[in-house]
């Protein structure tokens, strides 16, 4: 079943609400009790529940075959799930920060991607890799990447970041059932609820603010689809993570008619949304979180580029993070924020 399909809608489920962090927590539970080939492991995150708490319980409830800990070792975890999918399970492993997968990355590229053509199909690698990923933890340069653009550049991967409780757990369990690897981003800035507002420090960024709506029990979001956050008229903005909230706040506050789209997925990447919305409005601006250079708003841009050029009334926009080491103290200089975004809005409106 999913969100736009099955025989119950989810507008009929009932709903709690829940946190990022319980929404994943959610979805692995009911993955782990659906299907007893899915097994979870990583650093800490059996009996410790993991840095975050996304999967604490889990252990206590299915035991240590079905949830355990592993050594300090990313390319061991990965290079492990790898053999675990070939012969039929889906792993589950979580690297601890994103900025901890490198050592991974070999097994990421050259088996998981790579294993079902090599085998003309006869393995596959059903592994999903959850990370956090982004800042506002001050995780400094070490704890703080967006590394979403490197996996998008590798065929045979699929790359998923959502921004709501709703779309963590949705997304998730069709990455787990999905018999392609999936690298699973989560914005660690929104883990517990969107921030009252995006402008300045928050005193305390890891606490709890207000969680969102989920349906109760399994449902799946397919994988490609994007999510029209709010429709507009004045121009378009793809987002995805964190950025999505920071857009929805600034164009609120500057009382913008802008159509804000949430990829949810890069790869695959919903094409006919952003062709649509952008041939409506004429005028698009891109954010992330991460670095200028090759990151995955160059991307965003040549697909428009490509596909609505007779349709741009002005240059596209693109607001990401500055091409410098992650900083630790000026990390909310370093986000898109209110200025940098809002002066890209007024360029774009002033244009055509």
């Amino acid at each position: 079943m999913s969100v736009e399909e099955g025989p119950v809608s989810l507008h009929d489920a009932p709903t709690r609400r829940l946190t990022m962090i319980e929404a994943i927590n959610e979805a692995l539970d009911i993955m782990l009790e659906r299907d007893p080939d899915v097994v979870i492991f990583g650093e800490d995150v059996g009996y410790f529940g993991g840095v975050f708490r996304a999967t604490a319980g889990l252990q206590a409830k299915y035991g240590k075959n079905r949830v355990f800990d592993t050594p300090i070792n990313e390319c061991g975890i990965v290079g492990v799930a790898v053999g675990m999918g070939a012969y039929g399970l889906r792993p589950v492993p979580e690297i601890q920060f994103a900025d901890y997968i490198y050592p991974g990355f070999d097994q990421l590229v050259s088996e998981a991607a790579r294993l079902r053509y090599r085998s003309a199909g006869e393995f596959i690698a059903p592994l999903t890799l959850r990370a956090p990923f982004g800042g506002g933890i001050f995780g400094g340069q070490t704890h703080s990447q967006s590394p979403e653009a490197i996996f998008t550049h590798v065929a045979g991967l699929k790359t998923v970041i959502p921004s709501t409780p709703h779309d963590a757990k949705g997304l998730l369990i069709a990455a787990i059932e999905d018999n392609d690897p999936v690298i699973f981003l989560e914005p660690k800035r929104i883990y517990n609820g969107p921030f009252d507002g995006y402008y300045e420090k928050p005193a305390r960024p890891w606490s709890a603010h207000p969680a969102s709506e989920v349906p109760e029990g399994y449902y799946a979001i397919p994988l490609g689809k994007a999510r029209i956050v709010r429709e507009g008229e004045a121009l378009t903005v793809l987002a995805y993570g964190t950025m999505v909230h920071v857009a929805e706040a600034v164009l609120a506050e500057k009382g913008v008619d802008a159509e804000i789209i949430d990829l949810r997925t890069l790869v695959p990447i919903d094409v006919e949304a952003v062709e649509k919305s952008v041939q409506k409005t004429g005028k698009c601006l891109v954010i992330h979180e991460a670095t200028r250079t090759s990151g995955f708003g160059g991307e965003l841009v040549a697909l428009v580029q490509e596909r609505c050029f007779y349709s741009l009334e002005a240059p596209i926009e693109r607001v990401t993070g500055f091409d410098t080491p992650y900083p630790h103290s000026l990390e909310w200089a370093y986000f898109p924020g209110p200025v940098r975004i809002g002066e890209a809005v007024d360029r774009l409106l002033a244009a055509g």
